[in-house]
């Protein structure tokens, strides 16, 4: 087992990501190479970063951690651009909103205690 397995936000990553492919999947065929694409990079982004960091010294784990945050504000944007097109209802992004929301504040505290320890 990796490190970032054992890490939750790392799972929340996951299950974020996930659920932003699901919302994805659903957007008209026009936007299979655009907006449904650039979301699912950001998405993905998010865990992908966590796991990639964990492998690194501190320093560089916060780093990839600041990645995987503004990944994260990236597919909020995102969502919101969805939302404004009709693609998705207020409730979907809201709910994803909320989502991101912890997943932020947990990967920056995250990082709160490693910046800490130096």
């Amino acid at each position: 087992m990796f490190r970032f397995e054992d890490l939750d936000i790392w799972k929340l990553g996951i299950e974020y990501s996930r659920r932003c492919y699901a919302v994805a999947s659903e957007f008209p065929n026009i936007e299979r190479f655009a907006l449904s694409d650039q979301l699912r990079r950001a998405a993905v982004s998010i865990p992908t970063n966590i796991a990639e960091g964990s492998g690194g010294t501190e320093k560089e784990f916060c780093s990839f951690l600041n990645i995987a945050v503004r990944s994260c504000l990236e597919t909020v944007s995102l969502l919101i651009v969805a939302e404004k097109l009709g693609y998705i209802t207020m409730n979907e992004r809201m709910g994803l909103y909320g989502e991101a929301e912890i997943l932020i504040k947990k990967t920056r505290a995250m990082r709160r205690i490693f910046l800490d320890r130096r």
